[in-house]
Formats: structure tokens, sequence, C-alpha cells
């Protein structure tokens, strides 16, 4: 076990884990920010994104030693004008169906835009691909990134 200071949606946080304890883990048990979701275990399907200095991670193969010192934002607190944008065109295009990879598409799909205000269809699949959707919305995502990115540009 060891002591660590996490920096999470703002807030820090004291923490007595292993150095080894997936980051994911440490947010869920340790923290109450069950938003993030465990998906695979293996950083496949993208329901554990999360942003740590304004990258997306895969949370669930994250060590919270790595993660530590970083600036970390999970789903229930991502903002910006990027997020609500992105938040606006998921409802519009009614993108969940079951709902359980959401939190990661978002935040992928948040990442993705502030990288590239204006993506093209490649854009979308580069910067959206290892998340899974087992209910295949993907065309639905696909629009609403489309939609949120419109909304930016004004």
């Amino acid at each position: 076990m060891a002591k660590f200071a996490l920096q999470v949606n703002g807030k820090e946080h004291q923490v007595d884990v292993d150095p080894d304890r997936p980051l994911l883990w440490v947010l869920r048990e340790e923290l109450g920010l069950t938003g993030t979701k465990f998906g695979c275990g293996v950083a496949q399907c993208g329901a554990c994104t999360v942003h740590v200095d304004g990258q997306p991670q895969r949370s669930c193969v994250t060590p919270v030693e790595a993660a530590a010192g970083s600036d970390i934002v999970t789903i229930e607190a991502v903002s910006g004008p990027e997020a609500k944008a992105i938040q606006d065109a998921w409802i519009a295009h009614d993108v969940p169906q079951c709902g359980y990879c959401q939190s990661g598409q978002i935040m992928s799909a948040v990442a993705l835009l502030r990288q590239i205000p204006a993506p093209t269809d490649a854009d979308i699949d580069a910067g959206m691909t290892g998340n899974i959707c087992r209910c295949a919305t993907y065309v639905r995502i696909r629009k609403a990134i489309h939609t949120a990115a419109s909304t930016l540009k004004g």
C-alpha cells in the first residue's frame, strides 16, 4: 500500500492503495465516482475512458501510481463548450440505447473535438477507435459528433 494524491475533477483526494491498482477501481471504489464503467479490463472497449491531463485514457489499465500528479477528469465533471455540444448532440440524435458505453464514448468524443474541431468521418473513426458499442449506435455517434462540431463552429 502507498499513499497517492490524486487531482480528480478539480479536487485533491488522498488514497492509500496498491500502486498497481487500476485507476478505474480507485475512482469507483475509493472515490465513489461510478460514472466510469468497467467493460473489458484490457483497454479494448473504451467504457472506462477518462481524461488524464486532457487526453483520453483507459483507466482499467492505468495504474494509480502512473496517474498520481495528473489532472484527471471523469464523466461526472467533463465540461466546456465541447462537452456541452456533445451532450446536446447525443440527446438530439438519440445516441444511447442501453447506455453502458456512453460515458466512455462521450469522453472520447469530447477529446476528439478538442483536438480536431471539424473532424471528417475518417477523423471520427480514428478518434473513436476502441470505443465499442454493443448496441451498434455508431451511425448515430458519428452524426452526433458532426452536429456538435457544427454547433461549436457557430
